[in-house]
């Protein structure tokens, strides 16, 4: 028997992106049901963003303490890695969603387990483990919040092996004596350091340099970092091979010949949309090419169909999903109401992501760590912004405070046009606090010399902003 419901929005995927969108659009006053085949509360609340970040920070807290006089006196010995385990285990309850599913319910909305597809317009076809079919239909909308999924590189003898993805990396209960990582991106990045802290020898592969795709000053000081914390590091490389051999090690063939060995191998090198079985094909969608306008709504879809988060395919980050989510549900509340019709929304209003655009905010939790927001003088320059790019490396009093011998490096980027910044990029250890600023000023367009008169508290790290405006010349 197939079980027949009705709701005014669907929502496929219940991560931070899907829970989000059903929130807004039941906040509202609509009715909304989340489909999930796995854990409700997604990626970022057990495999990516919570748990990764709870392996960092014992490791930088660790450092931070042997980083000032008088309290390196204090430390003594090496992280307690079962208790770290205990930890990180705790901010994923444990990998028990019943919190959540509890969260979901408060809301009011209603959820249905299993693996969805479309079957039609406003019509989605979800079939549990044991077979049993629900049809739901939606009066008005379908969100797709289905996330992603990671991209395997074509190396031969790779699908041979077992290796971990992220997931397996960030949900271990061990740690092995030594682990290969081939991918030197921001998750692949983050995972080597933690690892190495932890006590594995961790050798890391990229195909290109470690976080290539950031100002290579700020990357310079992870790789020393990464160094100095044991991970051998070849980059711009690619395997030619992985095996494995006899005593049961994994092998890494690259070139020259020369091999690496490892008990576990990390696979880290992206991640897609996670669109393939939704049925798009039979309503004459492309999953590989999907588009869609900044309130989510799907080019050629008939004025139903959304896409959030990394299903989206615009910015794989769980904040920003999150932020999608929010302008898709209030767009699709207001066009329920009357209130809005289907065209592209004014940018910066509540039913549009705009930022996506303009000021995406970025952290690599390495220590250091790298913050960044908005463009790259060669992103705004490909946009036609006439840009001036300030640099310096961060050396203010509250960073002498922060930790003994600190290094750390501070970009601006300028349109000169209109006389405002337009990105920041922060490296060192704690400057993941100060993006917020960097994003109000860039999301503001807050014209440098307002920016001027917003007085750095002494004495703070923030003192850099003060130094990149007396440089750019104010």
């Amino acid at each position: 028997m197939t079980e027949s419901l009705e709701t005014d929005v669907i929502v496929l995927g219940a991560g931070a992106a899907g829970e989000n969108a059903a929130g807004r659009v039941v906040g509202a006053g609509l009715e909304s049901i989340i489909v999930e085949s796995a854990l409700v509360g997604g990626e970022c609340s057990y495999w990516a963003c919570m748990p990764s970040k709870a392996l960092l920070r014992p490791g930088t807290a660790l450092a931070e303490a042997s980083a000032v006089d008088g309290s390196r006196e204090a430390v003594s010995g090496s992280l307690d890695v079962p208790a770290v385990l205990r930890r990180r285990d705790s901010f994923t309850s444990n990998w028990d969603d019943a919190s959540q599913v509890q969260w979901v319910k408060d809301t009011g909305i209603g959820l249905v387990r299993g693996r969805a597809r479309l079957t039609g317009e406003r019509t989605v076809e979800v079939t549990d483990d044991a077979g049993t079919r629900v049809t739901i239909t939606a009066r008005h909308a379908v969100v797709l919040a289905t996330g992603s999924v990671p991209v395997e590189p074509p190396v031969d003898g790779l699908a041979d092996v077992e290796y971990w993805g992220t997931r397996e990396a960030t949900s271990s209960s061990e740690v092995p004596g030594s682990l290969l990582v081939l991918g030197g991106g921001v998750a692949g990045t983050e995972l080597a350091q933690a690892y190495a802290r932890l006590g594995s020898k961790v050798s890391l592969v990229a195909r290109h340099g470690v976080l290539d795709s950031l100002p290579a000053p700020a990357a310079k000081l992870v790789i020393d970092a990464l160094e100095a914390d044991g991970v051998e590091i070849h980059g711009n490389t690619s395997p030619e091979r992985i095996s494995r051999d006899e005593s049961g090690a994994i092998v890494m063939d690259l070139p020259g010949g020369r091999r690496l060995a490892g008990d576990r191998l990390l696979v880290s090198t992206g991640r897609r949309p996670a669109l393939d079985g939704l049925g798009l094909e039979e309503l004459g969608l492309d999953p590989n090419s999907l588009r869609t306008d900044d309130s989510g709504l799907v080019a050629g879809a008939a004025n139903w169909l959304y896409a959030v988060g990394d299903a989206a395919g615009k910015v794989l980050l769980t904040h920003q999903g999150k932020y999608e989510a929010r302008a898709t549900g209030s767009a699709i509340a207001a066009r329920a109401h009357g209130e809005i019709g289907f065209g592209e929304p004014p940018a910066y209003s509540r039913f549009a992501s705009t930022a996506d655009h303009t000021a995406v905010p970025q952290v690599v939790f390495t220590d250091p760590e790298i913050a960044m927001v908005g463009l790259s003088p060669k992103d705004a320059s490909a946009r036609g912004i006439r840009v001036s790019e300030t640099s310096l490396p961060l050396s203010v009093a509250g960073s002498s405070l922060f930790a003994d011998g600190y290094t750390g490096w501070a970009q601006m980027v300028v349109d000169e046009d209109r006389g405002i910044p337009v990105g920041f990029t922060f490296a060192g250890p704690g400057v993941a606090e100060l993006l917020h600023a960097a994003t109000i000023a860039v999301t503001g367009q807050v014209p440098l010399d307002r920016l001027w008169h917003a007085v750095p508290a002494y004495p703070t790290i923030s003192e850099v902003w003060l130094r990149l405006l007396e440089k750019y010349g104010l």
